[in-house]
């Protein structure tokens, strides 16, 4: 199933585009799933950050699903066999809003492909540039870090514990996911991958103690913190996943800082970070 010698090296350079008309309909989606009832959205409007994840979605033919749901490989992401695919990480920069009604498009390129060896197995790191233009003006830049991975041993269930009172510079939020909200944030995203919605598979196949969060999911709730609480627009935006989230239990957002420096993470149930971030606002 695995070969870490394979050679990946000629989908180094593979460019995508796909356009998009940035239509109302998911906008107005995605602030029902996160409970936005205060923004209100018309053509014309800017996207949030991050919410440019609900549009350019990928449209494989059911056909060319594989058996975890995801699109088969070997198109323009290289075919690495490892079956785990998680979305790590990223580091985005905003321009520009995106403006709702208006064309769009994403340029896409893989910027270079690694393998090695940890101590859960053999692992393949993709490194992804998305650019995303309205007008012919670069709004977005985002670095995708997308890694494969060997099948592990079964992730334990989390511990609860108390979480410790925060200070009042601390913004701060505790999310209860559910699988209503996973269900959504899917088909927000048209994202078919079965560990998010599919208990039986994701607990007997894939290893996991339960339904899994989407780590952009998480990623858009810590942003939302952010966007709702900070005085200024967020120029630049950065996170990395450390460890799955679980509809176990609730989990806790956090986000502090100052002088437009924001420090962000997802603490679990355990009281472990599960996702730590990073945001810069526009100068005041």
């Amino acid at each position: 199933m695995t070969d870490a010698a394979a050679d990946y090296s000629a989908w180094i350079g593979r460019r995508e585009i796909s356009d998009d008309e940035l239509a109302l309909a998911p906008a107005l989606a995605a602030a029902a799933t996160l409970d936005d009832t205060l923004t209100h959205f018309e053509k014309g409007s800017p996207l949030p950050p991050l919410w440019h994840w609900f549009y350019f979605l990928p449209r494989a033919p059911q056909a060319q699903l594989d058996v975890d749901g995801h699109p088969q490989r070997g198109g323009f992401m290289p075919p690495i066999p490892y079956p785990r695919r998680m979305f790590a990480g990223a580091r985005l920069r905003f321009h520009r809003p995106l403006l709702i009604g208006q064309p769009a498009r994403r340029e896409a390129l893989i910027r270079d492909i690694r393998q090695k060896s940890g101590r859960s197995g053999s692992l393949a790191f993709v490194s992804l540039l998305c650019s995303f233009y309205q007008d012919g003006v670069l709004c977005i830049e985002e670095e995708q870090d997308i890694v494969y991975r060997e099948p592990g041993p079964a992730v334990a269930r989390p511990r609860v514990i108390d979480w410790p009172p925060v200070d009042n510079a601390t913004w701060s939020r505790i999310v209860t996911p559910d699988p209503t909200l996973l269900f959504r944030f899917s088909a927000l995203t048209f994202n078919a991958h079965r560990i998010h919605y599919d208990r039986p598979y994701a607990v007997d196949e894939e290893g996991y103690p339960g339904l899994v969060v989407h780590g952009p999911l998480t990623a858009v709730l810590l942003m939302e913190l952010l966007r709702k609480n900070a005085p200024r627009p967020v120029a630049s935006f950065s996170f990395r996943g450390l460890a799955p989230l679980f509809d176990l239990a609730p989990f806790r957002l956090l986000c502090s800082g100052n002088d437009g420096r924001m420090s962000l993470e997802a603490l679990a149930p355990d009281g472990v970070a599960a996702m730590s971030a990073s945001a810069d606002l526009m100068p005041a």
